[in-house]
């Protein structure tokens, strides 16, 4: 995550995200940066439009996974609430009568 937070860092300052300023940065916070990691952050970022991805809605697979399941069950929520209600309002007006006489 560290690496990721200098990238950023680096991006709002305006400057070039390069594996020597990556490594800087994370020396200067006080993390010991891997070379290998580095190197594969700047070149995922290499073809990305930064401004561009912060722009964009996140979805995550857990959020979508957790999703399909709620959208099922509320389908089928308002075909159960329905059956209940019907009994409900029938046992309303029979209280209802019962109150008139």
């Amino acid at each position: 995550m560290e690496y990721m937070y200098a990238a950023m860092l680096l991006h709002s300052a305006g400057k070039e995200i390069s594996e020597d300023a990556v490594t800087n940065t994370l020396t200067a916070a006080g993390v010991s940066a891997d070379s290998s990691r580095v190197k594969a952050l700047c070149a995922a970022l290499a073809d990305v439009d930064i401004d561009e991805a912060l722009k964009a809605p996140v979805f995550t697979a857990g959020a979508a996974a957790a999703a399909a399941p709620a959208a099922a069950e509320e389908e089928a929520a308002p075909e159960e609430e329905a059956k209940e209600e019907e009994p409900e309002e029938e046992e309303d007006l029979q209280g209802l009568g019962a109150l008139f006489g």
